[in-house]
């Protein structure tokens, strides 16, 4: 009988196929509290803590691979498909195009956005129209409310972090910075930020903030995807991810759910 050998290459392919297979590449910006990654270069976040609650829920092998980055190189690889998974995603018409957005969001913010400007400034934005005197720092590629993101007669400066954000409005190069209340001032202290140095201005806009867990095309349809939207809804449906947000101060999911989930005609 004639054997038939495989060459050693080939073995070391097929013997972790199914290691490659299953490894999910996961894009984290430096976003305190909610994702950090430190000087060393490890990474820790509520994303990465989602998927391991799913993996463990699901019984489904399959290895987190945290990939470090400034947000607005983070979604240009999602959308690139590049990375598979992103977290903390404001879902819009504009951003569904490039991505898929998992239901439900597991940040349920009933928050505002608001403008923070130097302490010993003069500065004064009592309505949306005040606005357009000022230079306003954003993050590139991060989104708002309509009325802000869609208006081309503002003067934003794009940046790469909100830690530079605010080191840009400390040194008078920006007039103020946009924020969402609920996690600005937590975020700063984590930064190390002077927050006695900075005031929020008079005008905000408050509307619900939902952050989801949003998937690459290329990514999104493949069975493991499929696993983790339907764990993801589980999990949510259960109030197990209660226990997994809740370690980063937000509220309940449970709570939001029917606001979240579509309903089924």
């Amino acid at each position: 009988m004639r054997m038939t050998f495989l060459s050693p290459c080939l073995l070391f392919l097929l013997a972790n196929f199914s290691c490659f297979a299953q490894q999910i590449n996961v894009a984290v910006d430096h976003a305190p509290p909610y994702s950090i990654i430190e000087d060393n270069g490890e990474v820790q976040g509520l994303i990465l803590d989602i998927l391991a609650t799913v993996q463990a829920q699901a019984g489904v092998d399959y290895q987190i691979n945290a990939v470090p980055c400034p947000f607005s190189r983070c979604m240009r690889m999602i959308a690139q498909g590049e990375v598979d998974v992103m977290g903390g995603l404001i879902r819009t018409p504009q951003r569904e195009k490039l991505i898929n957005f998992v239901e439900p969001a597991y940040m349920a913010l009933t928050s505002s956005f608001v403008f923070y400007a130097k302490q010993d400034s003069d500065i004064r934005v009592e309505q949306y129209t005040d606005l357009y005197t000022k230079r306003i720092a954003v993050m590139r590629g991060g989104v708002f409310y309509p009325r802000f993101d869609e208006d081309r007669q503002l003067n934003k400066v794009p940046v790469f972090s909100e830690q530079v954000a605010f080191d840009l409005l400390l040194k008078g190069r920006v007039d103020l910075v946009i924020a969402v209340e609920d996690t600005a001032e937590v975020a700063m202290e984590v930064l190390g930020q002077p927050i006695e140095k900075l005031k929020k201005v008079s005008y905000h806009h408050a509307q619900p903030i939902y952050g989801h867990m949003a998937m690459s095309k290329r990514f999104s349809g493949t069975e493991l995807a499929q696993t983790i939207r339907l764990t993801m809804k589980q999990l949510a449906e259960r109030k197990q991810l209660d226990a997994v947000v809740a370690k980063y101060k937000l509220p309940p999911v449970s709570e939001h759910i029917s606001d979240l989930v579509p309903a089924h005609p």
